[in-house]
């Protein structure tokens, strides 16, 4: 037996022998309420823990903790396959975000004009990222015109039947494969992809991933290429859905879906996690903010799922009744049902992937402003007041660790055991 296995074995075991020291000190406590990593609050701690602690740790983690750490996902993961080390700080890792239909990239850094400030890409880089590693797919609000391409998409648009590689939205698949290689290329191919996709968006990359094949033109090739050919899970780490949809209609209402069966193509044949086994994290966040009713249907309960007072005003001068009335002709068209309670464009139960870890915020609206109107808003998921109620939860699906806002697995395992150290 070599002397480096015997000494990794010695230091094995006396971690365990310290973590019995740690158990023999435990005392019992009611259990604890599990709350986000930004809002929880320091537990008050057994004067010897931090040290026992710490021996324990740089015994059983050999040199020492980065600013990432490995973990295994619990049984609600859904990647199937432990995610991959992340090497390198946060600032490393490369984000694309996809926009959502009738988004321009200027909506998620200068959202209505309001200023840098405002955007969520400044949100992501305020908790570490760096904005250089964080792209918005390059999109024009003109652009989302071309999805009247699939009307040439004989006989497919008109039976129902289109794909998500057709003219429709072929080119956003595309661009954003494209975008994806790029930004893998640019942070040195050493970290992996996340992909947070906003509304239309979530859907539309669940199609770039596709079956996992992973093929770009000459335009994201590295020098001397023409095409780069490898696996999806090669360089995309996790897709982040933030009010995205992931199923079309229900029932009779499946042939008004405006994707013109590009979506129940995703959904049919790359259902819920597909890509789970190969690496990919899935995350889903919904909404849970305004209640669907039809116009002059009064609420059975009055509660926070009836909009805001400014939408309400603007709705009603437009004689649209209130953002609940409006919701609900969304709801309907997205789901075919609009008594349901969503972000105020999509329905919560739509937004929520099969087979993903799904993450719901009360309160939390679907985009920029007010739907369809002008007025701004700081509830929606990119704001910088919302971000951190599923960033941190987020990125724990996908492996990453952040020193400071997450524990490592084992001793949040601890805490579990232990309360009351």
């Amino acid at each position: 037996m070599s002397v480096l296995r015997v000494a990794s074995r010695a230091r094995v075991f006396v971690g365990c022998c310290l973590l019995l020291i740690v158990i023999a000190f435990g005392k019992k406590s009611a259990p604890r309420t599990m709350v986000s990593a930004s809002a929880q609050a320091a537990p008050t701690t057994f004067p010897c823990r931090g040290i026992l602690l710490f021996l324990f740790s740089s015994l059983l983690l050999p040199g020492g903790s980065s600013a990432f750490s490995p973990w295994t996902p619990a049984a609600t993961s859904s990647a199937a396959a432990t995610p991959d080390r992340a090497s390198s700080p946060l600032s490393r890792v490369p984000v694309v975000i996809c926009p959502g239909f009738g988004n321009d990239q200027v909506d998620y850094v200068s959202p209505l004009s309001r200023g840098s400030e405002y955007g969520f890409v400044t949100a992501l880089a305020r908790r570490g990222f760096d904005p250089a590693n964080v792209r918005v797919l390059p999109l024009k609000r003109y652009e989302w015109a071309r999805v009247g391409g699939g009307l040439l998409d004989v006989p497919d648009f008109y039976r129902g039947t289109c794909t998500p590689e057709g003219r429709g939205y072929g080119w956003y698949v595309r661009r954003l494969r494209e975008e994806v290689e790029r930004a893998y290329i640019d942070a040195g191919g050493e970290e992996k992809v996340v992909l947070i996709g906003h509304s239309a968006g979530g859907w539309l990359a669940r199609a770039a991933l596709g079956d996992g094949s992973w093929t770009v033109d000459d335009g994201a090739a590295p020098p001397g290429g023409s095409t780069t050919s490898s696996r999806a899970s090669d360089r995309v780490r996790a897709l982040i859905t933030v009010g995205a949809i992931h199923r079309p209609p229900a029932g009779e209402a499946k042939s008004t879906c405006v994707t013109r069966g590009a979506l129940d193509y995703v959904d049919k044949t790359y259902p819920g996690a597909f890509l789970a086994g190969e690496g990919i994290s899935y995350v889903s966040v919904g909404g849970d903010a305004i209640e669907g009713r039809k116009e002059g249907k009064e609420l059975e309960s009055l509660d926070d799922k009836s909009g805001s007072d400014e939408a309400n005003g603007a709705y009603r001068v437009r004689g649209e009744g209130s953002a609940s009335s409006v919701a609900y002709t969304a709801y309907e068209a997205v789901s075919g049902d609009g008594s349901m309670t969503g972000d105020g464009i999509v329905p919560l139960a739509w937004s929520l992937l099969e087979g993903s870890r799904h993450l719901v915020l009360d309160g939390v609206l679907h985009s920029i402003n007010e739907a369809g109107t002008t007025i701004p808003t700081d509830r929606w998921y990119g704001s910088d007041g919302v971000v951190d109620r599923w960033l941190g939860a987020a990125l724990e699906e996908a492996g990453i660790r952040v020193d400071g806002e997450e524990r490592l697995s084992w001793t949040r395992w601890l805490d579990n055991v232990l309360p009351g150290l």
